[in-house]
C-alpha cells in the first residue's frame, strides 16, 4: 500500500516534537496534557467503547487478539498498537488493515489545525507537547471519523502515566510483567505492577494475566481500591493446551507446507498452516475452557508460542467478559486470523536469498521474550537430544538500555554463525557492552556498527550455507531488514 500523502504530512509535523521512542527522558510523563486535548476535541477518546490493554510483554499480541475476535464478531474495531514496522499507519487501524483513506485525511486535518490554533500560554504548565500524546490524540479522532464500533487501546510505556490512560475502558487488560524500563517504571516488580495497574479503573473489570505472587498481590490491592472486579487468568481458564509443529519433520516427510491457499514459496507468511492430505492444520493448536464460556475453544493460530496460547486465552476471556453474548465461533475464528509482523514471523526462501530455507523476525528484546522466541525456535525447527536439526545463523541487535549481559547465554551453542549490530539509527545502542556480554558468554561473534553492511553480510552467510535465519533483539532491526528486503 502506497503512503497516503496526509500520513507523510503528519508524520513531518509530529517529528519536531519530543519522542521518547527515540530519545527516552525522565519526567515528561503526565496526563493532564491528553486532559486538555481531549476535551478541546469534543472528547474523542469517549467515541466507542474500548479495551485498553497494558503488561510488559504480550501486550501487542492481546490487542491484536482482542480486536480480531470483534473484527469477527461484525464490529468495525479500530486498534492502536506500537511501534510499527515499516509503516505509521500500522499503528491506527483495523485489525484487517487500515480504514478508509477520508478517515486518515479527516483526522490528519483535524489534529494539525486544531493543535495549532491552541496557544502555548494555554497547555497545561506550559509543558512541551510529546510526540506519543499526539499520536495518540490522532488514534482518538482517527477512530472517530472511521465510525468505529469497539477500540483496543495498547499502553505505550508503564499504564498509570499513559497517554492512553485516559480512555474508559468496558474491560481493563493486564499481560504478564517483568523487570523492564526500569529507569523509568522501577526497579522492582511491585513498583512496575504499581505503574501497571495505574489502568485500573473505578468499577471497571480487569482481566489479567498469570503472574508472580508478589505481583498479583499489587493488582489485587489496587483492583480493591477501585472497586475492580480483578478475573485472574489461572482462576477463570482451565485446560490451557497448545500443540506447536515442527516443520523440519515436515519437510524430512515430503509434507507440503503451505500460507492458506499459497505456497511458501509465493510470499511471506500470511496464515501458518501445514498442508497434509488436503487437511489444515494449525503451527500452533490452542484450547481451552472456562464457566465464562458456552464450550470449550478450540483454534489454530497464526501467532505462536506457549505465551501466545496464554495471550489468546486472555483475550478472549476479556472479550467474553465485556461481551458475554459473543459466540464462541467467532472468538475462535478471531483468534485464528489474528496475525502480527515481526512476531516470530515466518519467512520461507526471502527475496534473492532463496537458499535460506527460513527467515524467521522476532522484536523480542527483554530476557523472557528472548527465552520463548528460543522454545519456539527449536520447538518448530527441531533439536533433537541437544543437537540442532538444521544450521542456524544469528542476526541480533539491541537497545543500549537491554539486558544484554543476561540475553546473550541464551544464544550458546544454538547457532554455527552470530552477527551483531546495532538496530539501525533510531534507538541508541552500546556495542562495546554488547559484544562484552557475548564474549562472557563464550559466544563467538562477528560485529559491525554499519548495521545495513551487517544486514547483508548475514543473509549472504546463511544464503551461502543454506541456513535458518534468526533475526531478533529489536523492532528497529527487522524494520531495517525488511527494507533490506524491498
Amino acid at each position: 500500500m502506497k503512503k497516503l500523502a496526509s500520513i507523510e504530512k503528519l508524520e513531518n509535523w509530529i517529528d519536531s516534537y519530543l519522542n521518547f521512542e527515540k530519545t527516552p527522558k525522565k519526567n515528561i510523563f503526565w496526563l493532564d496534557t491528553m486532559r486538555f486535548f481531549c476535551e478541546k476535541f469534543g472528547q474523542p477518546q469517549d467515541f466507542a467503547p474500548c479495551f485498553h490493554v497494558a503488561g510488559s510483554k504480550g501486550k501487542g499480541s492481546v490487542s491484536t487478539f482482542i480486536a480480531s475476535i470483534l473484527d469477527e464478531a461484525g464490529y468495525k474495531t479500530g486498534l492502536y498498537t506500537s511501534p510499527h514496522i515499516l509503516d505509521f499507519i500500522e499503528r491506527v487501524s483495523s485489525p484487517s488493515g487500515a480504514f478508509e483513506e477520508e478517515a486518515y485525511n479527516r483526522a490528519v486535518e483535524e489534529i494539525m489545525s486544531g493543535v495549532k490554533a491552541i496557544p502555548t500560554e494555554e497547555l497545561p504548565g506550559q509543558r512541551p507537547i510529546t510526540w506519543f500524546e499526539l499520536v495518540t490524540l490522532f488514534s482518538f479522532l482517527v477512530f472517530r471519523q472511521a465510525k468505529v464500533d469497539w477500540s483496543v487501546f495498547e499502553v505505550g510505556l508503564g499504564g498509570r502515566l499513559d497517554s492512553t490512560n485516559i480512555v474508559n475502558p468496558k474491560v481493563s487488560v493486564i499481560t504478564p510483567i517483568e523487570l523492564e524500563h526500569t529507569e523509568f517504571l522501577g526497579d522492582t516488580l511491585e513498583k512496575i505492577a504499581f505503574e501497571k495497574g495505574g489502568i485500573i479503573k473505578e468499577n471497571t473489570p480487569v482481566v489479567i494475566a498469570r503472574q508472580r505472587p508478589e505481583v498479583r498481590k499489587v493488582f489485587e490491592k489496587i483492583a480493591e481500591e477501585k472497586h475492580a472486579r480483578a478475573i485472574f487468568v489461572e482462576d477463570a481458564i482451565q485446560n490451557l493446551s497448545f500443540e506447536i509443529k515442527n516443520i523440519s519433520n515436515c519437510i524430512k516427510n515430503n509434507t507440503n507446507i503451505t500460507i492458506g491457499s499459497q505456497n511458501f514459496k509465493e510470499g511471506s507468511i500470511k496464515n501458518h498452516t501445514i498442508s497434509q492430505e488436503n487437511k489444515n492444520i494449525s503451527l500452533m493448536n490452542v484450547s481451552f475452557s472456562s464457566n465464562i464460556f458456552k464450550r470449550s475453544i478450540q483454534t489454530g493460530t497464526l501467532l505462536i508460542g506457549h505465551f501466545q496460547a496464554e495471550n489468546a486465552a486472555l483475550a478472549a476471556l476479556a472479550v467474553k467478559t465485556a461481551l458475554p453474548n459473543i459466540s464462541e465461533d467467532a472468538i475462535e475464528r478471531g483468534l485464528a486470523k489474528a496475525n502480527l509482523p515481526a512476531r516470530f514471523e515466518i519467512v520461507q526462501n526471502p527475496k534473492d536469498f532463496e537458499n535460506i530455507p527460513f527467515l524467521v523476525m522476532d522484536g523480542a528484546h527483554t530476557v523472557n521474550s528472548v527465552r520463548f522466541t528460543m522454545e519456539t525456535l527449536n520447538q518448530v525447527f527441531g533439536k533433537t537430544d541437544g543437537r540442532l536439526q538444521n544450521n542456524r545463523t544469528l542476526l541480533f541487535a539491541c537497545a543500549a538500555d537491554k539486558d544484554a549481559k543476561d540475553i546473550a547465554p541464551l544464544f550458546k551453542n544454538q547457532f554455527e554463525s552470530v552477527f551483531l549490530t546495532k538496530p539501525g539509527n533510531v534507538k541508541q545502542s552500546d556495542l562495546e557492552r554488547l559484544a562484552d556480554a557475548f564474549d562472557k558468554a563464550e559466544i563467538s561473534y562477528d560485529l559491525n556498527e554499519d548495521f545495513e553492511t551487517q544486514i547483508k553480510k548475514a543473509f549472504e552467510h546463511a544464503n551461502a550455507h543454506k541456513s535458518i535465519l534468526l533475526v531478533t533483539g529489536s523492532f528497529y532491526l527487522i524494520a531495517e531488514v525488511k527494507k533490506f528486503l524491498r
